[in-house]
């Protein structure tokens, strides 16, 4: 019923950047309140940054400052703009839609950062 579909992954340099897209297939969208995790191997799945349907947004320590979660309603389309990359940022991100505490997951693009 509820599908989240990420793009934008790929392989970059240290220093570079790069903008995560996920574009989900529900009319709930704009009510529900939108997030990235990423997991690395052997690690678990941790909250990179959120975004309400209000606007607010929290962030991980070590992503702030360097990392900016959007959303266009319009386009039920929810974005990580990732700027300064890190080699410990890589690993696959995950989107997510939470709705009512329902949470509703996408398949993950990897990231991989490199030097």
């Amino acid at each position: 019923q509820v599908q989240l579909v990420e793009s934008g992954g790929g392989l970059v340099q240290a220093g570079g950047s790069l903008r995560l897209s996920c574009v989900a297939s529900t009319s709930i969208f704009s009510i529900s309140t939108m997030g990235w995790y990423r997991q690395a191997p052997g690690k678990t799945r941790e909250l990179v940054a959120l975004i309400t349907s209000g606007g607010s947004t929290n962030y991980a320590d070590s992503v702030k400052g360097r990392f900016t979660i959007s959303r266009d309603n319009a386009k039920l389309t929810v974005y990580l703009q990732m700027n300064s990359l890190k080699p410990e940022d890589t690993s696959v991100y995950y989107c997510n839609l939470n709705f009512a505490g329902t949470y509703y997951w996408g398949q993950g693009t990897q990231v991989t950062v490199s030097s």
